[in-house]
């Protein structure tokens, strides 16, 4: 009975074979590696059999060597045809020349068929192309000796005819027709003949637009073909041709289009382009259909394919029209001709046209409404920038009408009024025929802003009277703020946009001025109350109250501290609406706004002390009854700074220089917060609490009494030292303590100095050595007792707060 093991015990035991085996296949390779060098480094006699190695590796393949020798043979035999046919031509007379040019190529078409029989199929295409080139040398050596009269370009039309007829139909033959070479080159010949023709006839560059515009088509139609009946190297030769002599022919008669100078010309061109247009689409029509029914990756590069050949069809279309239109009409309108095409494309749409095409021609209306409406952009930037020159010279005057108001400092561009016509026709085009539920409301955007840009240009491009101009925008941002109701933010953020050029538009005229900023306020504030416009109208309806109170100082001739009070209105009104408003997303910028207006006030009334420090103080008021509000308690510090500020521009333009006037409006408020710190809160500690109240105050003091050469500072500076000393002992608090001991000590340092330096001068020079001597003693002597001492006032010190 044969004992089989487990399955993990058998398959053990096949692991340590397989490792034994690896290893001593390891241990034979490393011997035969150490062999083989061994009998490379001794010599062999003569005649030994060399060690055995590896054959080296070929650097290219067999192919490959076939291929280039056989380019390299076509080639050399087609050089030494052509130097036979032209340096050696001569020496042959007209028989000769024939059989030899005869039978060289009839012997060299024919050598392809044996070829092809024996499986040479290499050698059977060098001689197939050996033979094409032969036959065009033939072409040339008739034309030399037979028809050397004729005109070089018809003998060149017809020779390319007949060459590619010729290289077609070999190519085509039952023997013949597996070489790939013939009918492509049949093709690449195929695009001369009617461009040379043309040329022959004489047709000028509307019959060469032609030929090349037909060459195209018959290109796109052998380029469609399917693949079953037309080989790729042939569809690919073909579509190379469409693409080469149809761009060709496109940019004739597009230039010829463009420079026509009459309606005959213009017609031919727009027959030219519309020739084009149908190729294009034809060929756009074919791939989508190419699209739905194929599968696999072949649809993806059809249907791209499709949608690029109808956007150029479309295109076309358009050149076409737009060269009809322009003619007839004067030079101004030639851009709204063409747009008039450019939208006329989008009723195609309602034909059963394929999706790709129909993608190509809104895409083709787009751009051309696009590049429509970009040329209008020099005007519309002018008219909207235009203004910002009056900035520099406000009040200088009205202007007579509203082009001079926005050509202060900027030249009017030389372009036609006309051109406005495309954002106005785009702006129609949006609204009414987008009606997808995705770009509809990108749309009904686009067309507001398209709309709202010709408005504000109109005036200056017609020369409107300056109070049109005004009308204008003023009505503008009215119906933008009445029609925000579902989608408010494109219109608030039109009707913002649209207030900043026309306070630039008012700045030549006082009264203009003033009422254009009234009428700001007004609007904005009524618009206000809405809570889904508040965040943006009540932040602008308090710039624009910011700019009135300056205007409104400015007109009456008053001093820029005392417009600063008026100014100061505006945080007012903006702190009473902010905590109207509460807790909104309003309230942020409401009260951004009454701080860049508080800003502006501090700034207008900084060169008169005396109203900085009452602006300063108002300032001071507002933030605190803001710091009312529980959600705005940490205004209060600022509030505090305010007033300490407006306190000290007080003392400074009443040129008081004692430094207490400064820190005690600064120390008594502070020691006020302290204590009601400390009562609400015990274990606060009296540095927090008392600290930079005490510091406030006694440092600067302190500072000012070692300069100070009489005794009345320093003696009410130690009074007050001492005093805070021992309340802060009696209380056990360790702020008042330490400043007021540590500016004590310091204060009675200063009063003594001079006594100890009389002293000094009156001693013996040993006198201080021997001082400090016997204070170094007394001191060792006592070491002990005085570490007992510090450590019972460091315990002191550390139960006080």
């Amino acid at each position: 009975m044969t004992h089989v093991p487990p399955p993990a015990e058998e398959l053990r035991l096949l692991d340590a074979e397989l490792w034994q085996l690896d290893n001593r296949r390891a241990q034979l390779l490393a011997r035969r590696a150490w062999l083989v060098a061994a009998l490379q480094a001794v010599p062999r006699p003569p005649g030994a059999p060399a060690p055995h190695t590896l054959p080296p590796r070929p650097e290219t393949d067999a192919p490959r060597v076939q291929n280039v020798l056989l380019l390299l043979g076509g080639v050399l035999l087609t050089v030494a045809a052509m130097v036979f046919t032209l340096v050696s031509w001569g020496h042959l007379g007209i028989a000769g020349r024939a059989a030899v040019l005869g039978v060289l190529t009839l012997g060299v078409l024919a050598a392809p068929v044996p070829l092809l029989r024996r499986g040479l199929r290499s050698t059977a295409e060098s001689m197939a192309g050996l033979g094409l080139a032969l036959t065009a040398l033939d072409a040339y050596a008739l034309h030399e000796t037979v028809f050397a009269g004729t005109d070089g370009t018809a003998y060149a039309a017809a020779a390319t005819t007949a060459l590619a007829v010729l290289w077609a139909a070999y190519g085509l033959l039952p023997r013949t027709s597996a070489l790939r070479l013939p009918v492509p080159a049949a093709v690449a010949a195929g695009q001369l003949p009617l461009l040379l023709w043309a040329l022959a006839a004489d047709t000028g560059p509307y019959g060469c637009a032609a030929a090349l515009l037909v060459t195209a088509g018959l290109d796109t139609l052998l380029a469609l073909r399917p693949a079953s009946s037309a080989p790729a190297p042939v569809r690919l030769t073909a579509t190379v041709g469409a693409y080469g002599t149809g761009g060709w022919g496109v940019l004739t008669a597009g230039l010829l289009s463009w420079t026509a100078a009459g309606p005959s010309a213009a017609a031919r061109a727009a027959a030219l382009l519309l020739l084009a247009a149908g190729i294009a689409l034809a060929a756009s029509w074919r791939l989508a259909k190419s699209a739905r029914s194929d599968s696999g990756t072949g649809p993806v590069a059809a249907g791209g394919g499709a949608f690029g050949h109808a956007l150029a069809g479309a295109l076309l279309l358009v050149l076409a029209g737009g060269g009809l239109l322009r003619v007839p009409l004067p030079g101004e309108w030639t851009v709204p001709a063409y747009l008039a095409c450019g939208v006329a494309l989008l009723a195609a749409l309602r034909g059963p046209l394929p999706t790709a095409v129909r993608r190509g021609f809104v895409w083709a209306s787009g751009a051309v409404q696009a590049v429509a409406t970009v040329s209008a952009l020099p005007l519309v930037v002018v008219a909207l920038l235009g203004p910002l020159g009056w900035a520099r010279e406000p009040w200088s005057g009205a202007p007579s009408d509203a082009r001079a108001a926005v050509t202060v400092h900027t030249p009017w561009p030389v372009f036609p009024t006309e051109l406005l016509l495309a954002p106005a026709v785009v702006a129609v085009v949006l609204a009414l025929l987008v009606r997808d539920t995705t770009w509809r409301p990108r749309a009904l955007t686009g067309a507001t802003v398209l709309a709202w840009v010709t408005a504000m240009t109109v005036p200056s491009a017609f020369e409107l009277p300056y109070l049109v101009a005004l009308l204008v925008p003023g009505l503008l941002i009215a119906a933008a703020l009445a029609s925000a109701g579902s989608r408010p933010q494109p219109w608030v953020t039109l009707a913002v946009g649209t207030s900043v050029p026309l306070v630039l538009l008012a700045l030549p005229s006082q009264p203009a001025t003033l009422t254009v900023l009234s009428a700001l306020t007004a609007l904005f504030a009524a618009a206000s109350p809405r809570p889904r416009l508040t965040p943006v109208t009540a932040p602008t309806a308090l710039v624009h109250a910011t700019a009135l109170a300056c205007a409104t100082g400015a007109a009456a001739d008053w001093a820029p501290q005392h417009t600063a009070l008026l100014v100061l209105a505006v945080p007012a009104a903006a702190a009473l609406l902010a905590a109207r408003l509460g807790d909104h997303r309003a309230t942020v910028p409401v009260e951004a706004s009454g701080v860049a207006a508080a800003v502006l006030a501090i700034g207008l009334a900084v060169a008169d002390g005396p109203m900085l420090a009452l602006v300063l103080a108002l300032c001071g008021v507002l933030a605190a009854g803001t710091a009312v509000r529980p959600d705005r308690r940490p205004v209060g510090y600022a509030a505090a700074v305010l007033f300490v500020l407006a306190t000290w521009v007080r003392l400074a333009a009443w040129d008081v220089g004692t430094v207490e006037a400064y820190t005690l409006p600064v120390t008594v408020p502070a020691l006020v917060v302290g204590v009601l710190r400390r009562r609400r809160d015990p274990r606060a500690s009296s540095w927090t609490a008392y600290g930079p109240g005490l510091a406030a105050t006694l440092l600067p003091s302190l500072a000012a009494a070692w300069a100070d050469p009489h005794w009345v500072r320093p003696l009410l500076l130690a009074a007050a030292a001492l005093v805070t000393t021992l309340l802060g002992a009696r209380h056990r608090l360790q702020a008042p303590l330490v400043l007021g001991g540590s500016v004590l000590v310091l204060d009675a340092l200063h009063e003594l100095t001079p006594f100890l330096v009389q002293l000094t001068g009156a001693l013996p020079r040993w006198a201080p050595f021997a001082l400090a001597g016997l204070l170094l003693l007394t001191l060792g002597a006592t070491y002990e007792r005085r570490l007992s001492q510090a450590r019972r006032l460091r315990n002191l010190l550390g139960d006080m707060h």
